[in-house]
């Protein structure tokens, strides 16, 4: 029976799901369209109707960085266009984002963190956005600006987002590359308390790659 204490201890178990889960956006979405998908587990997120559509198949890991993303040139917030190619022999994180997700702005001070951390051990961080180019540049730059960015920031592009993403378009999406070019880590969403910690030992391990070169 539903007792007063059950009923407590049920809202307690829901209000620390809820607290704990790993938020994310859905990149197709657009600001002010419909609300940011929140994933908690494997649970599938919801479509613009409100009903729950089923998860696509998983496709197949991509260990390595492919040539259409390595060797794109992406247009950036300011200098010359980012190419993933330029950074061989740096360790990479590759951070997927939009300025109107709200996950996205939750982590980026973490990112900025994380860039002061590591950079003289090696690591570049990279922010691009889905967003279009064309009509999202005052709005990245705005953002660029109010969250004190230091890292290099640019768009991914439809064929680099589409390549990286693998079918799950959930945003953020940060990618933890070694010096070789293998993807050690794949980070989908964003949780306050478990992510950057988790990310921080992916670079980490990305660091100590026996493989990578000196």
């Amino acid at each position: 029976m539903w007792t007063p204490p059950r009923i407590a201890a049920t809202v307690l178990v829901l209000s620390l799901v809820a607290a704990l889960g790993i938020s994310s956006c859905s990149s197709g979405d657009e600001p002010h369209t419909s609300p940011p998908a929140v994933s908690s587990g494997g649970n599938a997120p919801p479509n613009r109707s409100g009903a729950t559509r089923p998860a696509p198949p998983a496709p197949a890991a991509v260990l390595t960085l492919p040539p259409s993303v390595v060797d794109a040139e992406l247009k950036a917030v300011s200098g010359a266009p980012i190419k993933l190619s330029s950074y061989s022999g740096k360790v990479l994180l590759v951070n997927l984002w939009a300025t109107w997700c709200g996950p996205c702005k939750a982590e980026t001070p973490e990112l900025v963190k994380l860039n002061k951390e590591f950079r003289s051990q090696g690591v570049e961080v990279i922010g691009l956005s889905t967003e279009d180019p064309d009509d999202s540049e005052d709005d990245v730059r705005q953002f660029v600006h109010n969250f004190n960015v230091d890292y290099r920031v640019g768009w991914s592009g439809q064929k680099v987002a589409v390549a990286l993403m693998q079918g799950r378009d959930a945003i953020p999406q940060s990618f933890i590359i070694s010096r070789t070019g293998r993807i050690v880590k794949r980070f989908v969403g964003f949780n306050p308390s478990l992510t950057p910690g988790q990310i921080r030992e992916a670079l980490q391990e990305a660091l100590n790659d026996k493989g990578a070169a000196d």
